[in-house]
């Protein structure tokens, strides 16, 4: 599905992303790595925010390189940025209308999307004419990752959906991504890699700009490195 191959990136003259591969296929990966370790410029450069130096980007055999961001959406690439990013004045409807407002396929199966999104977030449903903005910090993110589906995606990217949680909701968040990778990829970037671990297949570390490690999530939970650093254990 998503082929990252040895992507290079700067930032004018600072090499921020080295030689870097990953690849998501139809399952659930985690990107796991400190503050500053090149999360979020991968995910940028997935989707056209930035552009790397060398390297690729394929999508379902397609290279996206030469694609702008709204193009790469339309081929079925949605993502949940860390400052959720919603329209805080108009309802909960009006913004999980807005998901497929651009994408033709999903426009038309709109009560369908819902439906779905209802599925895994029940209580959103009964707040349809809320506002946005007087919803929750839990109530938000559900919000920005239901109105991500309602693009209908192949794929779901999330960066650091656990950030602002309570801690006490943030094991129901993986809980319900858990659900939600039964029917789409997710690449997940987060730094709460204990609860990560939980939802997801396989993941990969990040440091300094550089993939580290890569392994299944059972794999990961007992590695050395990933105690240590990551579990405090």
């Amino acid at each position: 599905m998503l082929a990252v191959e040895n992507i290079n990136i700067f930032y004018g003259k600072l090499h921020i992303l080295w030689d870097l591969s990953l690849r998501v296929g139809k399952e659930s990966v985690g990107l796991f790595g400190p503050n500053g370790a090149g999360k979020t410029t991968l995910i940028n450069a997935v989707l056209g925010l930035v552009k790397p130096v060398s390297g690729g980007v394929q999508f379902e055999g397609e290279t996206l390189l030469p694609l702008e961001t709204f193009q790469r959406i339309r081929r079925g690439i949605s993502v949940v940025p860390q400052e959720r990013e919603l329209f805080p004045l108009m309802t909960v409807l009006e913004n999980l209308r807005s998901g497929a407002a651009y994408i033709p396929e999903a426009r038309g199966k709109i009560q369908e999307n819902l439906d779905a999104v209802f599925g895994v977030f029940p209580a959103l449903k009964g707040r349809l004419k809320q506002p946005a903005g007087t919803l929750s910090g839990g109530g938000q993110r559900m919000l920005a990752i239901g109105r991500a589906l309602m693009a209908g995606p192949k794929l779901l990217i999330l960066d650091e959906p656990s950030c602002g949680l309570q801690p006490s909701l943030v094991s129901d968040l993986f809980h319900r991504l858990k659900e939600i990778k039964e029917r789409v990829s997710l690449l997940i970037a987060e730094q709460n890699v204990r609860q990560c671990l939980k939802s997801i297949d396989r993941g990969y570390v990040i440091e300094n700009g550089k993939i580290v490690l890569e392994q299944k999530a059972g794999d990961l939970a007992g590695n050395d490195h990933i105690r240590r650093s990551y579990l405090g254990i």
